[in-house]
């Protein structure tokens, strides 16, 4: 059965938090501010108007990412993760695909992520899809070290 890109259900929110806090305690740890994400993620993310997407392989959830809405010409890509047993089959392609059509869907001007340049894996994936490296802002993650944007007009 192929991947399918879904929207977010609550049913599948612990999987979010789980496949983040995977890849933070592996690379990093675990922010206050990852906390509140994973606790207040409603009122964080979705109501201001962004979503989650979740990826499902045969009906397991296999990967997720988040677009937060910045402004109303701007979303942030975040929470980007895929389980270990599903990498490598080019799933955060998909996930990727379906947060720009949801900025494009959005009439959004760009998407900008913050990340750290530990991450070498997804920096690829950012540059494959056109993202460039712009100056830092301020941000509450102590591992970002590198901030990217794709112009999205």
């Amino acid at each position: 059965m192929p991947a399918i890109i879904i929207p977010y259900k609550p049913e599948y929110k612990a999987f979010f938090i789980s496949l983040n806090k995977a890849w933070l305690e592996e690379f990093f740890y675990v922010e206050p501010h990852d906390i509140d994400a994973f606790e207040k993620l409603e009122e964080i993310i979705l109501n201001p108007g962004g979503e989650i997407f979740f990826c499902l392989v045969d009906n397991e959830v296999a990967g997720t990412v988040a677009m937060q809405k910045v402004n109303d010409v701007t979303y942030e890509l975040a929470k980007l993760a895929v389980d270990k047993k599903f990498q490598g089959q080019k799933l955060s392609n998909l996930l990727m695909d379906a947060c720009i059509a949801f900025a494009k869907q959005k009439n959004a001007e760009k998407i900008m992520l913050v990340s750290s340049t530990k991450l070498d894996t997804a920096l690829n994936l950012y540059r494959k899809y056109n993202f460039k490296e712009v100056p830092l802002d301020e941000t509450d993650y102590d591992r970002a070290d590198i901030q990217m944007e794709l112009e999205l007009l």
